[in-house]
């Protein structure tokens, strides 16, 4: 459950590190996301010299949450940290070419098929 000023880490290589939620892109009267879910964040921590700087604005999908996910089949998922994955500007491509960490299979579902070939395990 990422709402907003929930603060994510940023599961990818495009240099930034901490990512604050100021927005959630699923129409009127949502106040969560979850997993799958876009949102347009603020990038509070920054590695120098890479693709995305900090303050700046960005869309981005995410890919893990602490709170637990209820699955079809019944049985329930939860990671150990909140992430995201920074995503291009109006595209559902991811803006890095590595992710890291493990993703639930929840993410190849809701159309996100280049984020899920590039994770190294998916759960």
């Amino acid at each position: 459950m990422i709402q907003n000023r929930t603060l994510l880490n940023v599961a990818d290589n495009t240099g930034a590190k901490a990512l604050q939620c100021v927005q959630i892109l699923r129409g009127t009267r949502h106040r969560y996301a979850t997993i799958g879910d876009i949102i347009v964040g603020v990038v509070k921590k920054a590695e120098p010299r890479k693709i995305v700087k900090k303050h700046e604005v960005v869309r981005a999908v995410v890919v893990r949450q602490k709170k637990e996910y209820a699955r079809e089949d019944g049985t329930y998922v939860r990671f150990d940290d909140n992430a995201c994955v920074i995503l291009e500007a109006k595209t559902k491509e991811p803006k890095g070419g590595r992710i890291f960490g493990p993703l639930p299979r929840e993410i190849k579902e809701k159309g996100f098929d280049k984020i899920a070939a590039l994770a190294p395990e998916i759960v």
